[in-house]
């Protein structure tokens, strides 16, 4: 079940009525069945996954605390991470891995096609091992009852695309008795509304160009237009992901829950370094807990701490997909990651560092999109060793009609705008601010939506990982 399908729109209301409706005891239990029922639209199959893997883990948690034998708790852990580890590495890295090796050491090899991955898989699983991790480190006590774990690993506005939420962030939250006198309409629907828009107007509408480049006309292109082409990716991305945690912050609001940021405005980055505190905050603070601090962090040798880093962007890139090709886009973060800590005094004004982190971002990103590792350096090859704009913008341009190109300055002069407003405070607060400006800003966007959207229920990207 998709936020922007026709099929949500029932059953929002529905499980909204619902919740408020029954005595607070029993919301958490409707609340996981309604969960359940969203992921169980997606493949029934895949329902009965998830609720083994969270089982498995609420009970080894059990364990590790019950004992205190060190041995027996270490492999407690083991056997949660092995377990989490193991489902992610059947269903998204099996097939990778068998056909690389295959090819390798086979003339004429019979590779396999991917198996289907299931919605959310890398975000619940992750979120289930920082559990038990946690647990294993004395964080909490696993006092939970099996049915508020499942509902933490399973509440569905952030399940299948994130945030990644702690467990002192969120199980708090779902044993407190909330009232509906307290919701926060206004900040819900506000996010709400901004989400859908990212998602449906700009997002969608962006993808109208950047999906004939890399999927069907790869080689007609110059490169100014790849490096444009990787701009408007860059963006596309920004606005499916945050825009779908936008709407996941907003959805969880109608229920009195509150889940933490998880983008930053990182389109303002003015480092590699800086866009990688400002992006996707939820997974990147997983890794820097979870693997760079566990494996030393900077607390060893420069060249300890190099290999740390590379290790921690790799595994990032391996996390979204088993292809060469996101290996390569991690491979690249960490390496530019890692000259920006050299001690070079460089002093450049603030609009040309933003202008360079825009670029080098969306080069990497062109490695993110590439569909395999032919495409990737054709276009790389045409962006450093082919370099010729002398055709212009002429195959970008036939994409579609110049409208449509106006459209698509239009709405992404409003996403900067308000980014921009929200960093720097552009219009400082005042009455007529918030009760006139901004309820008009949100119900012009509220317009667009209809006028501007997309509204054939595109996946989001980052269902896919």
């Amino acid at each position: 079940m998709l936020f922007n399908s026709l099929i949500f729109l029932v059953f929002l209301p529905i499980v909204f009525a619902a919740y408020w409706l029954i005595p607070a005891k029993h919301r958490n239990l409707f609340l996981l069945v309604a969960s359940y029922y969203f992921y169980f639209s997606y493949n029934p199959w895949f329902l009965l996954l998830l609720i083994g893997t969270s089982v498995v883990d609420f009970y080894l948690a059990k364990g590790i605390s019950k004992t205190e034998k060190r041995n027996t708790r270490k492999q407690l852990l083991l056997l949660s991470i092995v377990s989490n580890i193991g489902v992610l590495f059947v269903f998204k890295y099996f097939i990778f891995f068998y056909n690389s090796g295959l090819s390798l050491f086979a003339s004429n090899p019979n590779l396999l096609s991917n198996f289907i991955i299931p919605a959310g898989l890398s975000f619940y699983t992750f979120q289930s091992i920082s559990y038990t991790i946690d647990v294993y480190r004395g964080k909490y006590k696993p006092d939970d009852t099996l049915k508020d774990f499942l509902l933490y690993v399973s509440f569905f506005p952030h399940m299948v695309a994130g945030p990644i939420v702690r467990h002192h962030a969120l199980m708090p939250q779902l044993k407190m008795t909330h009232f509906f006198k307290d919701i926060e309409w206004g900040n819900a629907s506000k996010q709400i509304i901004w989400g859908f828009f990212k998602k449906m107007v700009i997002a969608d509408n962006v993808d109208y160009l950047v999906n004939p480049v890399f999927n069907d006309l790869p080689n007609d292109f110059n490169s100014l237009e790849f490096l444009i082409i990787g701009v408007l990716f860059l963006i596309q991305l920004y606005a499916d992901f945050s825009g779908y945690s936008d709407i996941a912050i907003g959805l969880a609001k109608l229920f009195k829950i509150n889940l933490k940021l998880n983008w930053n405005r990182p389109l303002l980055s003015k480092s590699v370094t800086e866009y990688w505190q400002r992006h996707h905050i939820s997974l990147t603070s997983w890794f820097k807990e979870y693997v760079y601090i566990s494996i030393g962090g900077n607390r060893v040798s420069t060249p300890r701490w190099i290999f740390n880093i590379l290790v921690v962007f790799l595994l990032s890139g391996l996390w979204h997909g088993a292809y060469f090709t996101f290996i390569i886009w991690g491979f690249l973060n960490g390496l530019f990651y890692l000259i920006e800590h050299l001690p070079l005094k460089i002093k450049l004004p603030t609009f040309v560092k933003w202008i360079y982190t825009l670029c080098i971002i969306s080069i990497f990103f062109i490695a993110f999109r590439a569909n395999n590792l032919h495409d990737l350096a054709f276009v790389y090859k045409q962006m450093f060793i082919n370099f010729n704009v002398s055709q212009g913008l002429n195959h970008l341009l036939s994409l579609n009609d110049r409208l449509f190109f106006v459209m698509i300055v239009f709405i992404i002069c409003i996403l900067f705008t308000k980014e921009l407003q929200e960093e720097f405070k552009l219009i400082k607060s005042s009455h007529f601010k918030e009760y006139v400006l901004t309820p008009l800003f949100y119900i012009i966007i509220f317009c667009l939506i209809f006028w501007l959207g997309n509204f054939n229920a595109n996946s989001f990207i980052y269902f896919q990982f």
